[in-house]
């Protein structure tokens, strides 16, 4: 068995990242290693703290930005190079004592290698795991070039830290990507040959239920019970496409619609009445919008939509916790209050909230971003769909789609939210059937050859 160290920029969050840690790691100890986290912020969660390693510092950022944006923080490449050796050298020397005072043999970086957040981390990763010979399996969520706003690479330094160290190419290193479309591009690309392990979910055991702790969820958001909570479960990122959920809350909540609502029981037993609203709930972290434009541009459009929306950041955690007296609830409660999820990423590299919908039992609208095509769509999962298209930008630079395609799944919602049996098939299809294809059982059996491969 192996002392195993996993390392990322956060961990005990809700963003897609430390939610698939968190179940590598337990399908790992499941399997009898000892698994430690290595993080800049270990959030909720247990593990050894490395601050330099946090994308969010101030010099990290600045690093970041002046790599793949522009160089413009620095008065020549000299002075970036000297700050960038200098963050470097403080990460690779924290990493270097972790492994030897930890015996670790075996480090699973997670995007360490693979997007734009820390140069430095990049780098010195790449020095321990040559200098130690150290096994590796490098996880790749998402990659630099995959980035919807693109990327420039600013000077010299810059191109040859993405082709030594984004990722790597060594022997010690297997590399392990979350879909078709990246294990394509990786080895165009790099000439680096990987396995694909999707994103998974823990299907087993008792749902996302009502409990002492959760009930008085509504009430803490002001939702009544006859109000329908629409679930937009996702970080506050551009990618993420939340403005076609704005769009969608919207068309539900046109007079026809209401009509209809009104004209019949609610799926939940509920009735739904004039006073009644129609709300986008979004629980994810905002701070991942470097630059606050997004999130601003995103709130204009809900006022101009007249879009009731309610960003509830500070009440959601990793984990339940209470901190300062203050009582935070976990994503999976936010499940548990939703009537429906709304799910319009245009790049995922898999899909985390997806099957979270899934798990939950909820109908979901989503707009069929690269990956869901290649690699989800052809499994039949039963979904309200924007296609795969874009109709251009507004005027705030927020992406628009078809409006007859908004129309339409907002009348199949209305659909799944009055009609309990055609609602009841379609999440129990989708749950049986993402159940069969991405379990732990799942994870497991792909990730025991490639902890065996390191014994090779």
């Amino acid at each position: 068995m192996k002392n195993i160290a996993m390392l990322h920029y956060q961990v005990g969050g809700t963003d897609g990242v430390s939610l698939e840690m968190a179940k590598w790691k337990q399908v790992l100890e499941s399997l009898g290693h000892q698994v430690v986290l290595i993080a800049g912020d270990l959030g909720t969660t247990d593990g050894i703290l490395v601050e330099e390693l946090y994308h969010h510092r101030p010099e990290i950022e600045r690093l970041s930005r002046n790599t793949f944006v522009e160089l413009r923080d620095y008065d020549n490449v000299s002075k970036y190079e000297r700050e960038l050796e200098t963050q470097t050298q403080v990460i690779y020397n924290r990493l270097k004592e972790i492994v030897i005072d930890k015996e670790i043999d075996l480090f699973i970086p997670n995007n360490i290698w693979a997007n734009t957040c820390s140069p430095p981390a990049s780098i010195a990763m790449g020095r321990v795991v040559r200098e130690l010979a150290l096994p590796t399996i490098a996880h790749h969520h998402d990659f630099y070039w995959e980035r919807i706003d693109g990327v420039a690479l600013t000077c010299a330094p810059a191109v040859e830290l993405a082709d030594k160290y984004m990722p790597p190419r060594d022997p010690r290193i297997q590399h392990v990507v979350i879909n078709s479309l990246g294990q394509r591009e990786l080895l165009a690309r790099k000439g680096i040959r990987s396995t694909v392990i999707s994103n998974v979910f823990d299907f087993g055991g008792p749902g996302w239920e009502q409990d002492d702790y959760n009930a008085d969820f509504r009430q803490r958001i002001g939702l009544k019970e006859a109000d329908i909570m629409v679930l937009q479960a996702t970080r506050i990122v551009p990618k993420k496409g939340i403005e076609l959920a704005v769009d969608f809350v919207k068309a539900l909540n046109q007079p026809d619609r209401r009509e209809r609502l009104q004209g019949a029981e609610l799926y939940n037993g509920q009735a739904f009445n004039d006073k009644s609203r129609i709300v986008l709930v979004l629980p994810g972290i905002t701070r991942d919008d470097a630059t606050g434009q997004y999130l601003k541009y995103l709130k204009t459009k809900i006022f101009r939509e007249g879009v009731e929306a309610l960003f509830i950041e500070d009440l959601i955690d990793g984990y339940r916790s209470q901190t300062e007296g203050i009582k935070r609830y976990s994503l999976w409660d936010t499940y548990v209050y939703a009537d429906f999820v709304t799910y319009p990423s245009l790049w995922e590299g898999w899909g985390n909230q997806f099957l979270e919908a899934l798990r939950a039992r909820l109908p979901v609208m989503l707009f069929e971003y690269p990956v869901y095509r290649s690699d989800i769509k052809d499994n039949g999962f039963k979904v309200l769909s924007l296609g795969s298209e874009l109709d251009g930008r507004d005027d705030l630079g927020l992406v628009q789609v078809n409006p007859l395609l908004i129309e339409n799944a907002a009348d199949a919602a209305i659909d799944t939210l009055t009609n309990k049996g055609l609602r009841d098939e379609m999440t129990d299809y989708n749950f049986d059937l993402a159940r069969q294809n991405y379990s732990l059982d799942a994870l497991s059996s792909l990730l025991e050859p490639q902890i065996n491969m390191v014994d090779k």
